[in-house]
C-alpha cells in the first residue's frame, strides 16, 4: 500500500471515530452497569430490535462462553426486549429511536460505546443470531483462545458467517425461547462460496451459501457478504467501517493467509432461519432500513412467499467444529 492510500484510511477512521462520536446524542441510557467492568473483561457489543423471543438463549451462550459483560443497543424496540434486557444484571442498555440506516446500519452506536468502555478489552460484537464457534469451543472457554491470542501477540480474530436452515419449511418447528436454534436449524452449504481480496482494506470478500442459492442465484454478485472480524483487542483508536465485514486500521483484517491459508479462525453459526424470519423480513422490508434499498430483504420477501425449503441434497447437518475444520470453513491454525 502506497503513503497517499495509507494516509487516506487513516483520515477515513479519523471520519468513523468523529462520526460516532456525534450519533452519541442518538442514545439513552436505560441500564448502565458499565461500573463494574472489570480490566480483564470480555466485552459483548450488539444492535437489537424486536429480538426477545432470541435473547434468553443468547445471552446464555455467550455467558457459557466467558462474556463478562454485554452493552447492547435497542432500536426502538416494541417486543418488550429493551425492559428484558435491563433485568440482566450483566447487560448494559441503551435505545435509540434514531434511523438504524443513518447510523450506517448501528456501526456508529457501537463504534461511540467500544471508543468510551472497550479499550484494552477483548470484545466480541454479533447479532443475536450469530453463535461464534471456535477451535477447541467444546472444551476451552473464549479465554482460553484470548490468552493465546495475546500471547502471539494477534489482535483480531475472523469467523465466517455460516447460514444455517432446517430441513423442511421454515415454519415446521416454531421457536420457543431460550430453545437452542441450532437444534431446528441444523444445516447448512458445506460449499459454493466464492472469496476475493478487497486491496483497499486488506480483508478476504466471501459470498455464497443457501442465501446466494435461493435468493440471489441470478445475480450471485449481490449476495450477502460472510466475512466477519467480530473478535478484536480493542483500542479506542480502532473503528468498525462496514458491520463487522472490515475495520481501521487495515492490518485488523488480514486474518487470514493469502486465499484462506492457515491462520486460526472460527464461524459464526447464523440461525436467522427460523419461523420468524418470515415475519421479520416482511417488517424489515418496510422499514426500508437496510443495506442497498434494502436489497436483500426484497428478495426473501419475493422468494418466502411459498416459505422454501433451503435444504438440498447438498447440505450438511452441523455437528461440532472439528467437522467444520474438515470441510476448510475454519482452522485451529497453530493453536494446539
Amino acid at each position: 500500500m502506497g503513503v497517499w492510500q495509507s494516509y487516506r484510511l487513516r483520515l477515513q477512521r479519523k471520519r468513523w471515530r468523529i462520526r460516532a462520536i456525534r450519533k452519541r446524542r442518538e442514545l439513552s441510557r436505560v441500564a448502565d452497569r458499565t461500573s463494574v467492568i472489570r480490566p480483564n473483561d470480555i466485552l459483548l457489543f450488539s444492535t437489537q430490535r424486536n429480538e426477545k423471543i432470541r435473547l434468553p438463549y443468547f445471552l446464555d451462550y455467550y455467558r457459557d462462553q466467558g462474556v463478562n459483560h454485554f452493552l447492547i443497543v435497542d432500536n426502538d424496540s416494541t417486543d418488550g426486549s429493551a425492559e428484558y434486557l435491563a433485568d440482566q444484571s450483566d447487560v448494559s442498555v441503551w435505545s435509540s429511536k434514531a434511523s438504524y440506516k443513518k447510523s450506517r446500519f448501528g456501526v456508529d452506536w457501537l463504534n461511540w460505546l467500544q471508543m468510551k468502555y472497550a479499550h484494552g478489552h477483548w470484545c466480541l460484537t454479533v447479532d443475536p443470531d450469530e453463535f461464534l464457534i471456535y477451535p477447541f469451543c467444546d472444551t476451552r472457554p473464549l479465554r482460553a483462545l484470548t490468552d493465546w491470542l495475546d500471547a502471539s501477540s494477534i489482535k483480531s480474530f475472523s469467523a465466517m458467517l455460516l447460514d444455517m436452515y432446517p430441513k423442511g419449511r421454515l415454519d415446521a418447528h416454531p421457536y420457543q425461547p431460550g430453545q437452542n436454534p441450532i437444534e431446528i436449524a441444523g444445516w447448512f452449504d458445506s460449499g459454493n462460496y466464492v472469496m476475493s481480496r478487497n486491496r483497499k482494506f486488506g480483508n478476504l470478500w466471501i459470498q455464497g451459501g443457501p442465501r446466494a442459492r435461493a435468493f440471489f442465484s441470478d445475480q450471485p454478485e449481490n449476495a450477502p457478504a460472510l466475512n466477519k472480524v467480530p473478535l478484536v483487542k480493542w483500542d479506542k483508536k480502532y473503528a468498525y467501517v462496514s458491520s463487522t465485514h472490515m475495520l481501521l486500521p487495515r492490518g485488523l483484517n488480514q486474518v487470514y493467509d493469502e486465499w484462506g491459508g492457515e491462520k486460526a479462525s472460527g464461524v459464526l453459526l447464523h440461525a436467522k432461519f427460523l419461523d420468524t424470519f418470515t415475519s421479520k423480513a416482511a417488517e424489515e422490508l418496510s422499514r426500508g432500513q437496510h443495506y442497498s434499498a434494502s436489497v436483500e430483504y426484497k428478495a426473501y420477501a419475493e422468494s418466502l412467499k411459498d416459505d422454501p425449503d433451503l435444504w438440498c441434497k447438498w447440505s450438511e447437518k452441523y455437528i461440532n467444529w472439528r467437522q467444520l475444520e474438515i470441510l476448510g470453513l475454519m482452522s485451529k491454525g497453530n493453536w494446539a
